[in-house]
């Protein structure tokens, strides 16, 4: 799927990255389909039940398709990515340069569990814009019918590099086979929050990986990843 790329509104350059998916398919001897309208892979995140969840604040934004509705765009999602359910959460988190990606939000653990970051500081940016989406998640359902396990995933302490708050987030973590790697921050929350995913993910090693070098560059492990699922042929 060779969806368009253009770095997050408009704000690097990207003509270079949006010759990858083609390459991929390819090398890989893949047939390329191609929507025609701009998506990412953090600001969406499956069950893969027919469920999805991403950000209006992300989506919707006049940086990416301005031309669609949210009816429109949620018919490219249910037509692509074979979902029947979207789930609009609203703001993404303070020093988040992608204008809200959900992979810094919220995040599903399996077909009915989804762990969501949370601020417990009522003086932080982050904290009206969680809580908004805890509220959302505590009150939908999913294509089953069913009303999610919502589990509250606590936010590192703020990171700062050079006068810029970072967005650090414990649910930018990268599901492998057989592990979790999660980023940490060098603060007293890493280990809480290891402590939750590896309640919520039986059965996978929880890895966590000092993620306070890659923050940096505004995005940590899933971010600069992208999962390939194994060719059956």
């Amino acid at each position: 799927m060779d969806w368009s790329y253009n770095a997050w509104g408009g704000k690097y350059p990207c003509d270079l990255d949006n010759l990858i998916p083609a390459q991929i398919a390819d090398y890989l001897g893949l047939p390329v389909f191609k929507p025609g309208i701009v998506m990412e892979g953090g600001s969406v995140d499956f069950n893969g039940c027919g469920d999805v969840l991403t950000t209006t604040s992300c989506l919707l934004n006049e940086n990416r398709n301005p031309h669609l509705s949210q009816q429109q765009i949620e018919e490219y999602l249910c037509n692509y990515y074979g979902v029947d359910n979207v789930i609009w959460l609203g703001d993404g988190i303070d020093g988040d340069d992608t204008d809200g990606h959900v992979d810094d939000l919220s995040r599903f653990c399996n077909a009915d569990t989804i762990v969501t970051a949370v601020e417990t500081d009522r003086n932080d940016e982050n904290y009206e814009p969680l809580r908004q989406n805890l509220n959302t998640l505590n009150k939908i359902r999913l294509a089953s019918g069913k009303q999610p396990t919502v589990v509250e995933l606590p936010m590192p302490e703020r990171v700062v590099w050079d006068d810029q708050r970072l967005p650090a987030s414990y649910a930018n973590f990268y599901v492998a086979n057989n592990v979790v790697v999660v980023p940490a921050y060098r603060c007293k929350a890493d280990d809480r929050a290891c402590q939750i995913l590896e309640e919520c993910f039986p059965g996978r090693t929880i890895v966590p990986i000092d993620s306070t070098d890659i923050i940096w560059g505004l995005g940590s492990f899933h971010c600069l990843s992208q999962q390939e699922p194994a060719l059956i042929k």
